[in-house]
């Protein structure tokens, strides 16, 4: 099989680009690919605040349900200003798209480098929270965590370079799976606390170790806060979904909303109903004490469990949904690399895949997949973009100046001052736990940034043919490199006669004692080429090469040289083993040499 094959065989048939139409996607399939992370995030953050109020001892607990509220409460506020967003800008990449156009270059570029921090930081936090549920109901796998949590990226990162429907035809199951169960669970929990009130403590809370102050409930809010994450997935993906695009957008919003506010909420309160105490040595998640105190051990407890891990390991689609289609954006407006623009073969952003993965996976072995030592680092950068965006839409609906749009600003205005008191809260408060690297991080992004698009300018500035006229005739000179003179060997010398009058061959001498049998084959032969032989006392092959195309450009004034590899093309994968590869480090010196055109006449042997 070769690797074309191969690769068709794992990927799929190229698609042409006149299908990228039917690759959009409708409202129940846009669900699951673009708002499985803000879902999941249910799964989580109720456990995030717990954890922060626990010090407080049994008093805290009882705190953890109003927190919830007011983390709903911004949710809502979040909500309806990103809906606003998405109306206004069908062309999608949220807050980048939004800041730089009505805010100016620099705050879009925070905002870009916020949400690429964000989407990284997301893959690493969703596929450790779900390997986490694995281990809670499966212990023995507790050694491998890190080796599951990076399996997980690279099958998510693999179904997203299949291309956009099918990755969300195979990823719907299991989160529609997660919605249906935990709302079974939250019914059922919250009719048993109805009917027969609050049980009986099973795990009496640690003894406090402060009081509750308000301190430790910004603490306990800004780590339940993780909730909001995902939020503008949507708002930075409009294009993939169908016609009409930003309808349908602003409908899956409403419905992400619901579905999440409902999980966050019916959790919480079941968190404090039922007295659950977490334990922040153990790795038995919240969710996994509230499945068995509901539906026990049984059947609905393990289909809890595996639903939980698979939508928390798929929460991490919707990065591999957006970090791609963002890091595009940059790529087409000069900041980001421009390999990162090009649509692949199945209709995707098949770079910006890749390096979402390589990253989340690095950083998966960094923090050694620990979701306690993930999650500090994570709110921060959603925050930055949260506010910026909504500073923009105020700025957006000013200059329009459209009818109502007052009142339109008016919730971006609100938003943004929420959404900035939010980032001060969780910068505060999360900066010694590891929010400090975030902060930094951003930074030297946007300098890599404004790098690169000077770096592009400069060039188009060299590169542009204004003033320039076409070039006269250039002088080259033509080298083949003969390694020895064999069948192989003949075309390329053939091939040269025809694109110059008086090429030569070049030999390397590495062994000695092989130079006069090539001399006298040569002449027996009667081949009609002069053959130059470079002594390389230090039997190195690519120096004496290098050097000599350098003399014949200052010595015969030149302005190209061609150099000529023949190069053996091996029948089966295993002969490339067998055969030398200095070939190819040559052509990799020589692609960095100036003037230096390197060709290869290839050759199988028949």
């Amino acid at each position: 099989m070769t690797f074309a094959s191969f690769r068709r065989f794992v990927l799929g048939e190229p698609l042409p680009t006149a299908r990228a139409i039917h690759e959009r996607l409708p409202k129940y399939l846009a669900l699951p690919v673009f708002a499985s992370d803000a879902i999941s995030s249910s799964a989580y953050a109720v456990e995030e605040i717990l954890l922060v109020v626990i010090a407080a001892g049994a008093v805290g607990l009882q705190y953890s349900a109003g927190v919830a509220a007011a983390i709903g409460l911004l949710f809502v506020l979040v909500t309806i200003s990103y809906r606003q967003t998405v109306l206004s800008y069908p062309s999608g990449g949220g807050a980048y798209i939004v800041a730089h156009e009505n805010l100016g270059v620099a705050p879009g570029l925070i905002a870009a480098a916020a949400l690429l921090t964000d989407y990284v930081l997301t893959v690493a936090v969703s596929i450790a929270s779900g390997v986490a549920a694995i281990t809670s109901a499966a212990p023995a796998l507790l050694p491998y965590h890190v080796h599951v949590c990076i399996l997980s990226i690279g099958v998510i990162a693999l179904a997203n370079l299949r291309g956009a429907r099918e990755s969300g035809k195979l990823f719907a199951p299991p989160v529609y799976l997660f919605i249906g169960t935990v709302l079974l669970m939250v019914g059922v929990g919250l009719v048993r606390l109805l009917l027969h009130g609050a049980p009986p403590q099973v795990v009496p809370p640690p003894a406090a170790v402060q009081g509750v102050t308000l301190v430790l409930l910004l603490r306990a809010f800004a780590s339940g806060c993780a909730a909001l994450t995902g939020i503008e997935a949507i708002s930075n993906g409009v294009p993939a979904f169908r016609a009409p695009q930003s309808r349908n957008a602003a409908t899956t919003l409403l419905w992400m909303a619901v579905i999440c506010i409902t999980i966050f909420a019916g959790t919480s309160i079941l968190a404090q109903g039922f007295h659950i105490v977490p334990d922040p040595t153990s790795r038995q998640t919240v969710f996994s004490m509230m499945g068995r105190l509901v539906f026990g051990d049984g059947i609905l407890y393990l289909l809890l469990q595996a639903s939980t891990a698979a939508v928390l390991i798929l929460a991490a689609n919707t990065s591999f949904a957006d970090f791609p289609r963002l890091s595009s954006i940059l790529a087409r407006d000069g900041f980001a690399p421009h390999q990162l623009a090009n649509l692949g073969d199945r209709l995707v952003f098949a770079n910006g895949i890749l390096l979402l993965g390589l990253a989340s996976a690095g950083l998966i072995v960094a923090f050694r997949g620990d979701t306690h030592l993930l999650i500090p680092l994570y709110a921060v950068g959603v925050f930055i973009s949260f506010t910026l965006s909504q500073a923009g839409m105020v700025v957006h609906w000013k200059r329009l100046a459209v009818p109502g749009w007052r009142s339109r600003a008016a919730v971006n205005a609100l938003g943004a001052v929420a959404t900035a008191v939010v980032l001060l809260v969780v910068a505060r408060v999360k900066f010694t736990h590891g929010a400090w690297i975030v902060l930094l991080l951003i930074p030297v992004l946007m300098f890599v940034f404004f790098r690169i698009a000077r770096h592009y300018h400069g060039l188009a500035q060299v590169l542009a043919v204004k003033g320039v006229s076409m070039p006269e005739a250039i002088r080259h000179a033509v080298v083949v490199l003969v390694p020895g003179l064999d069948r192989g060997v003949l075309p390329a010398l053939a091939y040269a006669k025809t694109i110059s009058p008086d090429p030569e061959a070049v030999f390397v001498e590495i062994e000695p004692r092989d130079t006069p049998k090539l001399e006298e084959r040569w002449a027996r032969l009667r081949v009609d080429l002069p053959l130059t032989v470079l002594k390389s006392p230090g039997r190195s092959l690519i120096q004496p090469i290098l050097q000599y195309c350098r003399a014949l450009r200052a010595e015969k004034h030149v302005d190209m040289v061609t150099v000529i590899i023949p190069e053996f093309l091996a029948t089966r994968w295993w002969h490339r083993l067998l055969h030398n590869q200095s070939g190819l480090m040559l052509k990799l010196a020589l692609m960095l040499e100036p003037n230096v055109v390197v060709t290869n006449v290839r050759y199988r042997p028949e």
